[in-house]
């Protein structure tokens, strides 16, 4: 006899008078506080450790039917009786209510019987007492009592559950025609369960496969024997059977803003007329802030191209900084290896070694990609859901809303086109009134719009988010290359506009490289030479009225301001005028030093007089009687005006001849 449990064990019995589960039992015990009453509580002495509970300290009828379960001889089928009383109790439990209220009011009937036998009245009055009280005859008495023959008296409610017997044997069906009926219903085309019986009883009779039960028989059998998610999968895919199981819930409170993003595609149901007179579709590409749900950056192009993700991730990123995650679709625009090059792993492309660095990869964003064909994955396809509508379905879109399906296209279908600038402005307006949207029922919300969420996420001491750099922004522009810079001053002409910066006087004429945002023209180009290195970034050049005074004037200043900066650049540089520069070749360093050092003196000298024929040898003289000579000499001169002679009538050397005839000149 066996006189110490585990709480499996007896929620295994399913004991009268006690719970019949595990969490039930546990409750009991720690309610009774079975485990501090010494003797009657003990640790299992095996690995993995536990309690077992003495048997005194169940109920007198648990007890009872303890020790008939375990003091069972040995050659006795206890698995065969364990397997029966497991089965009654498993179809009692898939009962209804009402049918489990009338097992208890045949419980009643049959202990009726049993307490009056017990009292000594006899079993025939004592049926007929307990059948004129239940409202039933003597023979659904004697029923009643056959059904719990076999059974301990614990197990009686189960035994006289309405039906605990196999259903599919009570349909007396070929087993070649219900693989037929089975199989057929079965099937991706989801046909119906009549049409499928009146084929399986048109196969029956040229097979011979009889009997055929009725249809609402076989269908009640197919139903209990084919679980739901079997049906669910055969007839409408594996998709399906994914809603069968309850989604996984992710909590974002441990997220904050900018931290992870995510970012997908959306093809909007409204016809736009793009600038070239082309009706079509327009995608909405869009980068979410998954802690607060905020819209954080989108643009509107006519594909899902990577040139538009480059440019999405670039807004977000000049908007609010770089996130530390992003979880992209696998879709081929972000799988780009100008988006994701670099990464490990991707859905599409083959990854090579010497492939580029992607913006992502290159911004140091790490890269996560979605569940491919699940939505739930991503946020933000939730929010499309809501946001599409309201774009369009908007008044604004009257006339030109598509229908979100082929069958459900509206009576003014096509009636009319929206401009692609003025749906630009549409979505922007629609964008930012689903941000501000207040009464947000996420648990990050709390009650309040997005973009309060998205604030006060920020404001936050410890968000920290990074923000590029300004070379960092040519990143995600786009580029196109051998622009050609016109001759002169070097502007550049691009898509009908003009753009100009001093740094380009220098590559008038040559091929330059230009990054640029497709949207938005009017901002500066950054220019590249052709080695790729950064020249400057040109401001954009408007046109002026043929007759607008005020241009003129402001052009004039900007012109005058350039030229005044130009001189003083000029002035900065070139410090040394030519006089300067004439002094420094004329006293240079030889000169210099010749003029320091005395010339030598020769012994004999002379003192030139009117005729240069005559010559006389003169004895040395000294320094000081040299400097009376002539002092002596050039008084002499003054007085008698030798040296003024009226022009043309220079006196020629007759010894040496006129220069004009190739003789020296007197003054050498």
């Amino acid at each position: 006899m066996k006189d110490w449990f585990t709480i499996p064990e007896l929620a295994a019995s399913r004991l009268p008078d006690m719970p019949q589960t595990r969490q039930g039992l546990d409750a009991l015990a720690k309610s009774e506080g079975w485990r501090s009453k010494e003797g009657l509580a003990r640790k299992v002495a095996r690995r993995g450790g536990g309690w077992e509970y003495s048997i005194l300290l169940l109920p007198k009828a648990a007890q009872t039917q303890l020790t008939v379960i375990h003091s069972t001889p040995a050659n006795d089928d206890t698995s065969a009786q364990a397997e029966n009383r497991a089965r009654i109790w498993s179809i009692f439990e898939a009962l209804s209510s009402e049918a489990k209220s009338e097992c208890e009011r045949r419980l009643k009937a049959v202990l009726q019987v049993v307490e009056l036998k017990d009292a000594g009245i006899a079993p025939a009055v004592a049926v007929s007492v307990a059948a004129r009280q239940a409202g039933v005859s003597r023979a659904t008495i004697y029923n009643w009592q056959g059904m719990c023959l076999g059974y301990d008296r614990s197990d009686w409610l189960a035994a006289l559950a309405p039906t605990h017997g196999n259903g599919s044997q009570k349909s007396g069906i070929d087993g070649r025609a219900w693989d037929y009926i089975k199989s057929d219903f079965l099937r991706p085309e989801r046909p119906t369960f009549s049409s499928c019986y009146r084929r399986l009883q048109k196969a029956a009779k040229q097979e011979g496969w009889s009997p055929v039960p009725s249809e609402r028989s076989l269908r009640r059998r197919l139903d209990a024997e084919v679980p739901e998610a079997v049906q669910v999968l055969a007839r409408s895919g594996k998709d399906k059977v994914k809603t069968l199981y309850p989604a996984q819930r992710r909590s974002r409170a441990d997220l904050h803003a900018m931290q992870a993003v995510n970012m997908d595609g959306h093809k909007l149901d409204v016809f736009v007329k793009m600038p070239d007179d082309r009706i079509t579709r327009v995608m909405l590409i869009a980068l979410q802030d998954i802690f607060s749900g905020k819209f954080v950056a989108w643009r509107i192009s006519d594909s899902e191209n990577k040139e538009t993700v480059r440019l999405v991730i670039g807004d977000m990123v000049e908007r609010y900084g770089i996130p530390d995650m992003i979880t992209l679709d696998n879709g081929r625009a972000f799988a780009s290896k100008w988006i994701t090059g670099g990464s490990r792993t991707r859905y599409r492309y083959k990854v090579r070694e010497e492939e580029p660095q992607g913006l992502i990869t290159t911004l140091g964003i790490e890269l996560k990609w979605a569940q491919p064909f699940s939505g739930q994955s991503k946020p933000i396809e939730r929010a499309f859901r809501d946001l599409a509508d309201d774009i369009a379905r908007h008044p604004f879109c009257a006339g030109a809303y598509t229908g979100n399906k082929p069958d459900a296209k509206p009576e003014n279908y096509a009636s009319r086109a929206v401009p692609l600038e003025a749906f630009r402005e549409h979505v922007d307006q629609q964008i930012a009134e689903h941000n501000a949207r207040p009464g947000r029922t996420a648990r990050s919300c709390a009650g309040r719009s997005f973009d309060e969420t998205f604030q006060a996420s920020l404001e936050n001491p410890a968000t920290i988010v990074r923000w590029p750099t300004s070379a960092q922004r040519a990143l995600w522009l786009l580029a196109a290359d051998r622009i050609r810079a016109q001759k002169g001053s070097g502007e550049i002409h691009f898509y009908g506009n003009r753009y100009w910066s001093r740094e380009l006087n220098a590559h008038a004429g040559r091929y330059l490289t230009v990054r640029f945002d497709p949207d938005h023209l009017t901002r500066p180009l950054k220019v590249y030479d052709e080695s790729n290195a950064l020249i400057c970034e040109a401001e954009c050049i408007e046109d002026a009225g043929f007759y607008d005074a005020e241009a003129a004037r402001t052009h004039a200043k900007a012109r005058n301001d350039y030229q005044k900066a130009v001189a003083a650049e000029r002035r900065a540089h070139a410090r040394l005028s030519a006089e300067q520069l004439a002094a420094i070749l004329a006293h240079g360093p030889a000169e210099r030093e010749e003029r320091e050092t005395p010339a030598p003196r020769p012994k004999v000298t002379r003192i030139a007089t009117g005729n240069l024929a005559v010559r006389a040898a003169a004895p040395a003289i000294s320094e000081d009687e040299f400097e009376d000579s002539l002092s002596r000499a050039l008084r002499m001169t003054r007085n008698a005006s030798i040296l003024e002679f009226p022009k043309g009538n220079e006196p020629q050397c007759s010894e040496y001849g006129s220069e004009k005839k190739g003789g020296r000149n007197p003054a050498q």
